[in-house]
């Protein structure tokens, strides 16, 4: 029972033991002095008759006497009355039977009255005449009785409902504090730190809210002082110190994670040998100022072009991840980094297009880390020895389809529901225990199977991210993949889908039809939070209050504050592939167990990706992650019903 409901009870039933008790109070007093204004009235009428009645008892005048009682007994106050003449013993009797109107029957037998009699002998002198009793009517009593409760209960009933309301709306306003109390208790519960709360006027409450709101203020200190060790640990570990770029660690970690991703894009190499001229000239100060400024316009005006990852890798050398473009956008984006250079090297005194390199290697297919380096290295070598400014590395793999096949074929598979889908389990630490599946889904044209890596770049390229999304729910249910495991199943949301109100309002939709929305969570993409957080977290509200579950894919890749895991609060959080190879020697190791400490935090599940053997696994259990998952329990086919 709620506090409110044991103070108002204790004030209902202090309530009614006042009105009880000042109606019993009422009720006896009002019989008392009814009873006693009987008796006066019986006592006066025999004293009064007595004397009225002596001339006709001394004449012997029957008549007369009964005439006088008569006149007396029709005022219907008496019960009955009794004339015994004691010259010769005759006995008049006059009765009233006890008939009172306006007065419940059931009431009357209650017999709250007493029988009220009062006898008395009539003399003359000395001689006795008659001997004269009385007995009262209890019709007045009752009456008297009747009214004065009945209209006592109305005003009692009355009272007691403006009571119990002014109680009510009384105690709500006390006690509203003390439900701010609760509810702040339990965001504080449940690791939201808002503003603090409203000093309340009572005593009590006040210090309790001076309490809490420090308690949040601390808490909230203790998540931002590890939101800024993370911030710390990634300036120290992954950032280089001149440039302000990410330095080689973290170059090699996304590339990576890049290359398990299905992506599509280009590694850049690029070797900057006029940087050593601008050394011997001016000196070291100079040359960290010119890195610094060219890291500067780099960045500037490479990210107009399309998204990459820019890291200097080397004293004179700097690496361009391109993550996701087609040959053409690879291209520009080759231009804009030319241009920059060489208005960089005039800057500095240097001549344009000499004492530069730069190796472009296109991801095709499927390829490893050191498949893309090896190609890069070797093509920037090539433009080193052949004295150029660039130099692509040429392949004989084709691409399957040019950009209008892609269009074409994946509307129709989208359309017809032509995928196939394989899942992955997501295994607990403490046991074999699965607690979700991570659907994956591929592609079959013709006779070839093709992977999600080959044609999901294609699918954010051509914009048809929300319809292939919408295709993957629905079979959801069209499949009845919910049906045949007690896990959820997980399911990766392309970049589109984060940012399209239709999309947000059909998943709504489908969320309130299904029954079994539980069984269902969506992996948003750590960069998409970064690039759109509004549409994500309306779109997170949505997943939510619909009972559904989310999480945060690639969770750590990106630089750049957690604050978002408060205003999101996400189930759990998938920890980017790249710490899954980090060494327990390195400094990696502060960053990942700062990462995860935060997430833990707030009571967020933390599963580890990219596990592909025990020893891997065995680094993390140290630092108390919820779950995992990798090739070490590989994707296996979901047959069709």
């Amino acid at each position: 029972m709620t506090l409110f409901r044991q103070i108002y009870s204790l004030l209902f039933g202090l309530f009614l033991l006042v009105v009880a008790s000042l109606g019993y109070v009422q009720f006896t007093e009002t019989q008392s002095f009814l009873t006693k204004q009987m008796e006066s009235d019986l006592n006066n009428t025999s004293n009064s008759l007595g004397i009225m009645l002596i001339p006709d008892l001394e004449a012997g005048d029957i008549v007369g006497a009964e005439t006088l009682i008569n006149v007396i007994f029709e005022g219907g106050y008496y019960q009955q009355v009794k004339l015994t003449w004691l010259v010769d013993g005759k006995q008049q009797v006059w009765e009233n039977p006890v008939n009172i109107q306006g007065v419940p029957q059931w009431f009357i037998d209650l017999d709250f009255f007493e029988t009220i009699k009062k006898e008395s002998t009539i003399t003359s002198g000395w001689i006795q005449l008659a001997r004269l009793e009385i007995t009262a009517h209890p019709g007045f009593g009752y009456h008297e009785l009747w009214r004065t409760m009945t209209n006592a209960i109305i005003v009692f009933s009355v009272l007691f409902l403006i009571a119990i309301v002014c109680a009510r709306v009384g105690l709500t306003w006390i006690l509203r504090p003390l439900h701010e109390i609760a509810e702040h208790a339990k965001e504080i519960a449940q690791r939201k730190f808002g503003p603090d709360m409203k000093i309340p006027k009572t005593m009590e409450l006040k210090s309790v809210v001076l309490a809490f709101n420090s308690m949040s203020d601390q808490l909230k200190q203790i998540f931002n002082s590890l939101d800024e060790e993370v911030g710390e640990l990634r300036k120290k570990n992954l950032v280089d110190q001149v440039s302000g770029l990410p330095n080689r660690q973290y170059m090699m970690g996304h590339l990576s994670s890049w290359l398990n991703e299905p992506k599509s894009g280009a590694l850049v190499m690029a070797k900057f040998d006029w940087l050593e001229e601008v050394h011997s000239k001016y000196g070291y100060q100079v040359r960290d100022e010119t890195i610094k400024l060219l890291s500067e316009k780099m960045k500037e005006h490479l990210d107009a072009i399309t998204t990459s990852v820019i890291a200097r890798i080397a004293a004179y050398e700097f690496a361009f991840l391109i993550s996701s473009a087609e040959h053409e956008q690879t291209s520009k984006y080759l231009q804009t980094l030319i241009r920059t250079i060489n208005q960089e090297m005039s800057k500095a005194g240097c001549k344009p297009n000499e004492n530069f390199s730069i190796g472009i290697a296109e991801r095709i297919g499927q390829m490893s880390v050191s498949d893309i380096l090896a190609q890069t290295d070797n093509a920037l070598q090539k433009a080193i020895k052949e004295d150029k400014v660039f130099h692509w590395f040429e392949t004989n793999e084709k691409q399957l389809f040019t950009r209008e096949q892609w269009r074409e074929h994946l509307s129709h598979a989208i359309n017809n529901r032509q995928f196939k889908f394989k899942w992955q389990p997501v295994h607990l630490n403490d046991g074999d225990s699965i607690t979700q599946r991570e659907l994956y889904c591929q592609l079959e044209i013709g006779d070839k199977t093709i992977h999600a890596g080959q044609f999901m770049p294609y699918v954010e390229l051509l914009s048809l991210g929300a319809l292939l999304d919408k295709c993957l729910i629905e079979t959801l249910t069209t499949q009845k993949l919910l049906e045949r495991n007690y896990e959820p199943i997980a399911i990766n949301l392309t970049f589109h889908s984060l940012s399209d109100p239709k999309f947000h309002e059909w998943l709504n939709g489908f969320l309130r039809a299904s029954s079994l929305s539980e069984r269902i969570c969506f992996d948003i993409p750590e960069a998409g939070v970064y690039s759109d957080p509004d549409s994500c977290e309306a779109l997170c509200t949505i997943i939510r209050d619909n009972g559904a579950h989310f999480g945060i894919d690639h969770f750590g890749r990106q630089f750049g504050s957690m604050s978002y895991l408060q205003s999101l609060r996400p189930s759990y959080v998938k920890l980017d592939q790249s710490f899954a190879y980090y060494d327990e020697s390195e400094h990696s190791s502060e960053l990942c167990r700062a990462l995860i400490n935060v997430a833990r935090g707030l009571d967020i599940q933390v599963i580890v990706t990219g596990i592909e053997e025990k020893q891997q696994l065995e680094r993390f259990v140290p630092l108390k992650t919820s779950a995992y998952m990798g090739y070490i329990h590989p994707p296996v086919e979901v047959e069709e019903i």
